[in-house]
């Protein structure tokens, strides 16, 4: 994996986000944003993939491509073997990172442009269209970083015989240089590899940009995608991550996702428990519980999981990888159901809260995308009892059951939360239990309310709270305190409200200059005219955690809610988070569904009190 290069196009800006461009290119034209478009549905519909890195420098290691080559050929190299593996582990495209600058830039395919190693058998096409034979998509990798062109004190590049092909001098070795040598092979492969999926790039460069290397794509190939990796670039489609380490739990790398949604996020990271991501001569054990577990945490987050595996020389993955693969193939076949055609609950595809729950548990949610009141709870960490209670996010439950073996589960709906007792089958891994819901109760429709806010950045108003959109949001311009207040028209019950914050920070201090950016202090006040408010109704300190926050409030009815943030957990040594806020939603809970209400058979209720 690389660097973090210069960011020339920077940061993705709040008029970035609000842009969904379909465009329709007969010739290269200015590159614009695209935070949606058709041609990344099948990635959104996808959980995971497989990425290979594999190249001249795969241990044993060669100097010699045509040595290489024959080395891989004689070891009995066969793509089908790349796609079964892939499908083991469920995933649905391939990323092959053979041009890579750790890996002596070698490309697995025929090239008529001289400067690296290039094989004669066309490795890349014949897994393309292994992919492809059984449903799978195939990505190319493509680095910008020249910097390691003498690794392991070997040249890998070779600047005489590129300008010799190009009729001027270019020193691969240099970032321009390379840039343009890079260039000629992304064209190259576009024009030969109709079949390919798309590139995923690793950072920018200069050169590419100042000739138009994007627009280019969009124009030629204007259906494949343009992953991204470490920093977000505009024109991507995908913004994908190193995994994250030191998590609390060790698993919850979307605890760090730093791009907002409905931005398509990617999560990369390897199997090997050690080791570099690629094969260097180690059978490094693969930690089952942490593996599935970055994969189920990603998939309730709606985030990909691009997970490395360390091909060898002749393809075949190490013993304890390919062990792993075995596992992970009979572990989610019996759970898949409960990921694949879902989204990441909590966050606004709706679905149930996820985080930490009670006793110490800790999972996530997902909900189908097919039946919004069909959910997936993920208990990833076990509560320290049988018992497992969770926030309902408004929808009214109508029974629970283990996933796995259809048992149905006693459950209490009461006060906003959902109480599941008698969990005696918990599972190492990943505990599924399947909830039934009748839709959302005693939700306030958004529609009948309107708000406004002490302070707003531009083009960020108070009412982006309110409209369902996942990419407007309110934005209080780094000012603290700050408050929307929230107009139901007229007098209606209040019992609690459910916040949704942007999620374009990490959850907790990992550094001086990666903190919160969620609120910290709040408070709530109540107000019959919008004028005299009173003593707050409600006041703490949110958890920095990601996923809907809820504020419950003692029962009453007025016709103006507000919301007062008074202070963020980030500090003022991270100057990009501190003191400011974004918030996507804010609904209004005039009552607890099922209030009172008890199951013993995981379907009709045996109790229901009046509400």
């Amino acid at each position: 994996m690389g660097r973090r290069s210069r960011r020339r196009l920077g940061a993705w800006t709040a008029a970035v986000l609000s842009a969904v461009v379909t465009l329709t290119l007969t010739g290269p034209t200015p590159a614009r944003a695209e935070v949606t478009n058709p041609r990344q549905q099948w990635l959104r519909q996808s959980q995971a993939g497989l990425f290979l890195h594999w190249g001249m420098r795969t241990s044993p290691g060669y100097t010699s491509c045509s040595a290489w080559e024959k080395a891989v050929t004689d070891g009995g190299w066969d793509a089908d073997y790349w796609v079964a593996e892939a499908k083991k582990l469920h995933a649905s495209y391939l990323v092959l990172a053979s041009f890579h600058s750790r890996l002596g830039y070698a490309r697995a395919w025929p090239s008529a442009i001289p400067g690296s190693c290039s094989t004669k058998r066309d490795f890349l096409g014949e897994l393309i269209d292994a992919a492809s034979a059984q449903g799978l998509k195939v990505m190319l990798y493509m680095t910008d970083d020249p910097q390691w062109h003498a690794e392991g004190g070997h040249e890998w590049l070779d600047s005489a015989a590129y300008s010799a092909y190009k009729g001027h001098d270019t020193d691969l070795t240099t970032r321009d240089g390379f840039g343009e040598y890079s260039y000629d092979n992304f064209v190259e492969v576009m024009r030969k590899y109709p079949g390919l999926s798309g590139f995923w790039i690793d950072n920018d460069n200069d050169y590419w940009i100042d000739h138009g290397l994007y627009e280019k794509i969009r124009a030629d190939r204007p259906g494949w995608l343009l992953s991204n990796n470490n920093e977000d670039t505009p024109i991507m489609d995908t913004v994908s991550n190193e995994q994250k380490t030191g998590m609390t739990p060790a698993y919850d790398y979307p605890q760090a996702i730093w791009t907002p949604q409905p931005r398509l996020t990617e999560a990369c990271f390897k199997l090997p428990s050690s080791g570099a991501w690629w094969y260097s001569g180690t059978d490094s054990a693969v930690d089952q519980g942490l593996t599935l577990g970055r994969l189920i945490s990603d998939s309730g987050s709606s985030v990909k999981s691009l997970m490395a595996e360390t091909a060898q020389v002749n393809g075949r993955f190490p013993g304890k990888q390919e062990a792993f693969n075995n596992y992970a193939k009979t572990y989610l076949d019996k759970i898949w159901g409960s990921l694949d055609g879902t989204e990441g609950g909590g966050y606004s595809y709706g679905g149930l809260q996820p985080g930490a729950w009670n006793d110490g548990a800790h999972g996530v949610t997902t909900v189908s995308t097919a039946d919004p009141d069909r959910h997936f709870v993920h208990v990833l960490t076990r509560p320290s009892g049988s018992t497992l209670t969770l926030r309902d996010n408004g929808y009214q439950a109508t029974g629970v059951t283990d996933y796995r073996t259809g048992k149905k589960l006693d459950f209490r709906q009461s006060d906003g939360r959902i109480t599941v007792s008698g969990i005696t089958d918990w599972d190492p891994y990943d505990t599924v239990l399947a909830v039934r819901t009748d839709g959302r109760q005693g939700i306030v429709p958004p529609g009948s309310v309107t708000a406004s806010a002490s302070v707003s950045a531009s083009g960020h108003p108070a009412s982006a709270v309110l409209d369902g959109d996942p990419q407007t949001y309110w934005d209080n311009t780094t000012t603290l305190p700050a408050s929307v207040t929230l107009d139901l028209r007229s007098a209606k019950s209040i019992r609690y409200l459910a916040v949704n914050q942007r999620e374009w920070s990490v959850s907790y201090a990992r550094s001086d200059t990666e903190q919160s950016a969620r609120i910290r202090d709040y408070q709530v006040h109540v107000s019959d005219n919008g004028r005299d408010w009173g003593s707050p109704v409600a006041s703490g300190t949110l958890p920095s955690a990601r996923g809907v926050r809820f504020i419950d409030i003692p029962a009453t009815t007025k016709r103006y809610v507000r919301l007062t943030v008074n202070s963020t957990w980030a500090a003022a040594t991270d100057t990009k988070h501190y003191r400011k806020l974004l918030l996507d939603e804010v609904r209004i809970g005039s009552a607890y569904p099922g209030s009172g209400r008890t199951t013993t058979d995981g379907g009709a209720p045996r109790i229901r009190t009046a509400r």
